[in-house]
């Protein structure tokens, strides 16, 4: 569906609040796994070394990265919704706004308590913002723009563009883990199978009436 069919889709007293919730949701779920400290998904070690590059907030440099991967949408002939404009306006302050409140883990275990729940909190609102259908954010345009271009499977698009970020994000200071590889390997499954699960099914779209000639 294009942006106006989106809008036009029926059950927005229940899209819309989804959608926000998941957004919101994603943020978080990013900073769980930055403060792990085990190593985050690709785009975040992109993210953390272009923050750490330019001397600016996580939040502010989620923000510039969604901007500029959107200029990637018009090769892909990717189009946007509203739920591409509010992830770029959303989802980085959601997590500069839970690195206020979130403490730090002390200890191992703690780390790996952030890590496992950052991984699975990260795919189900993932699958929950997507769910909601109004268009996907910057990041995930990119894989659905290749699966559709490509007709490669999901998870070989995904794998290839964690693998790719993350090494940039690496040369730029980021910090690459075996959080890194986890997100890498699990993503795809759990955001198939959160998905059929939080998906919104919509009534068919009336066709606009014809003027009579």
């Amino acid at each position: 569906m294009n942006a106006f069919d989106q809008l036009r889709a029926g059950r927005k007293g229940r899209r819309i609040p989804q959608l926000l919730l998941g957004l919101v949701g994603y943020g978080a779920a990013v900073m769980l796994l930055v403060r792990s400290g085990l190593g985050a998904t690709g785009w975040n070690v992109l993210t953390e070394g272009t923050a750490g590059s330019l001397g600016i907030s996580f939040g502010w440099a989620t923000n510039l990265i969604s901007l500029l991967v959107l200029l990637a949408w018009i090769p892909l002939r990717e189009l946007p919704g509203l739920g591409t404009l509010l992830n770029v306006a959303i989802v980085g302050f959601a997590a500069d706004a839970t690195a206020w409140v979130l403490p730090a883990p002390h200890g191992p275990l703690a780390q790996t308590g952030y890590l496992a729940a950052g991984i699975v909190a990260l795919a189900f609102f993932d699958a929950l913002y997507l769910g909601a259908r109004f268009g996907s954010g910057p990041r995930d345009g990119i894989m659905t723009g290749l699966i559709r271009l490509t007709r490669l499977p999901v998870a070989v698009v995904r794998t290839g563009i964690e693998v790719t970020v993350a090494c940039a994000g690496w040369l730029l200071g980021g910090t690459v883990g075996v959080g890194t590889v986890l997100v890498a390997l699990c993503m795809g499954p759990l955001v198939g199978y959160f998905m059929p699960r939080v998906a919104v099914a919509l009534p068919a779209i009336p066709a606009p009436a014809q003027r009579p000639r």
